[in-house]
């Protein structure tokens, strides 16, 4: 959700001045990409990574900002509601050992909120949503305590002019209201961050867009909420209806948190233009020190911190990013893989979402002659309502295309995709074997963490209620997840 602000109202002169401000910052950057040599560089990756905190009962525990000060961690920061934190890991070169490095730094941060956190009475899970929440637990009483956040609930509930509705149909149905954009913060990510040349931009985007899916459909780790078995991957229907700004059906903006609405062209400017162009400001801060044309005229790398800013309140589950760190460069955000089970899973999932986007990339327009965006689309949802069970549209090699490919036999097809890209970025053989070869091996034995949660609580139902099997299925999955065991290698109990 990003850092804080100082300011936390906001004026109709403040959303006109943004705007206008935003207008500059494209105008900066579509000049700043015809630059030769502008974000070229070694391709690098890095991490954020949400985590629940959780009482001895497996409750969720709003004791965050204690355990921020406790950690005295850099890398920890405040998340959305009470019981989130979030570890961002440094930036590693895509070459030789990247998910090794990543691996480190992610158990190094959660060693260091575990310690924090039990100084305080509680422990840390990494599961995209929590299944022991209650309705409760997601008032208003749990957003954090920051200008950002109370700025960003109360601007979009401006747009709003009315209650936040979630309908949500899986296994069994779930509808609930809620006043406040708390319902977000029962949904916890891995979100990989991957550096990308401009002259790439378009391929990668595009590439990443298309192999999301299957990406997803193994990756699964969020079946549970408020008591109901709804997706795999419920975090997708949840954060989109969450924080929805629109007024009402009537209301023509396309939602804050989508797929995207197309095919990126050309330049990485359009996915840019199109959140300026379709979503009004959330956090109208203006920085009155730079003039961003005018600083690329000079030669100079501008801020373009309204555009940043700006960016960070449109969730897109791929969503391109603007740094003007390390001279400047552009980044691709895949936003949509869960947290957990494991801190190997989730390197695992990130190593083969990566590689799959690489591996795709050099033969994109091949692959989007068979494939239209609203197929990408359609894949993705279907992800992630049905997991490893979604039947998937791919291009054809021969006939007509697309054809329906189950999931799971799309994600063994993909495998040496992913090798061929990680190989040919560099990454170490060893490195890149021991990632894929977890994912061959959850396939191999048809569990994701979602499938785990739904079988554990089938198995622990039997002699207790529908509450306490879920308390119980919690106390398993919070072990064996701090046991760093795969989750395919778990036990049912």
């Amino acid at each position: 959700m990003g850092l804080d602000i100082d300011r936390e109202r906001f004026e109709d002169d403040d959303r006109r001045r943004f705007r206008t401000r935003l207008a500059r910052a494209l105008e900066a950057l579509e000049e700043l990409l015809r630059r030769p040599g502008f974000g070229e560089g070694a391709a690098s990756i890095g991490a954020e990574l949400e985590v629940s905190l959780i009482d001895g009962l497996g409750s969720p525990l709003p004791i965050n900002r204690a355990v921020l000060f406790e950690a005295l961690d850099p890398q920890v920061s405040l998340e959305l509601d009470r019981f989130n934190l979030e570890i961002n890991t440094r930036p590693v070169p895509l070459a030789g050992r990247p998910f090794a490095g990543l691996e480190h730094e992610l158990a190094q941060g959660l060693g260091a909120i575990r310690r924090a956190a039990a100084a305080h009475g509680g422990r840390v899970v990494t599961i995209g949503i929590l299944p022991t929440l209650r309705a409760d637990d997601l008032t208003s009483a749990a957003l954090t305590d920051s200008r950002r956040f109370r700025a960003l609930s109360a601007e979009i509930r401006h747009l709003r002019h009315e209650p936040f509705e979630v309908r949500i149909e899986g296994d069994d149905r779930l509808t609930i209201t809620s006043d406040d954009v708390t319902l977000q913060g029962a949904n916890t990510s891995l979100q990989v961050h991957l550096r990308v040349a401009p002259v790439a931009y378009a391929a990668t985007f595009n590439a990443a867009q298309i192999v999301t899916a299957p990406a997803l459909a193994v990756a699964t780790n969020s079946p549970l909420f408020l008591g109901r078995r709804l997706w795999e991957e419920t975090r997708i229907a949840l954060f989109r209806q969450s924080v929805d700004d629109r007024a009402g059906a009537e209301d023509w903006r396309p939602a804050r948190v989508s797929f995207g609405h197309g095919w990126v062209r050309a330049s990485a400017l359009e996915p840019f233009a199109e959140s300026v162009a379709f979503h009004p400001p959330l956090l109208p801060l203006c920085s009155a020190e730079e003039d961003p044309v005018a600083s690329v005229r000079a030669g100079g790398i501008p801020a373009l911190e309204e555009l940043r800013l700006h960016q960070g309140t449109v969730w897109h589950w791929n969503r391109a990013v603007y740094d003007p760190g390390a001279g400047g460069h552009l980044r691709v955000e895949l936003r949509a893989l869960p947290a957990g089970p494991t801190v190997p899973d989730m390197v695992a999932n990130a190593a083969f979402l990566v590689g799959a986007t690489l591996g795709l990339a050099p033969d994109i327009e091949r692959t989007l002659s068979g494939l239209t965006f609203g197929h990408a689309r359609r894949n993705f949802y279907r992800a992630a309502r049905h997991g490893l069970d979604a039947e998937l549209l791919w291009p054809s090699a021969a006939g007509s295309s697309p054809e329906v490919v189950p999931a799971a036999r799309l994600v063994e097809r993909l495998l040496p995709v992913a090798e061929r890209g990680l190989l040919a970025a560099g990454v170490d053989a060893e490195d890149v074997g021991r990632r894929l070869g977890l994912i061959a091996a959850r396939l191999g034995r048809a569990t994701t963490g979602a499938r785990w949660q739904r079988r554990a609580l089938d198995a622990l139902a039997r002699g207790r209620t529908s509450s306490e099997a879920t308390d119980a299925m919690l106390e398993h999955y919070q072990r064996a997840s701090e046991s760093d065991v795969p989750v395919h290698e778990w036990s049912v109990p």
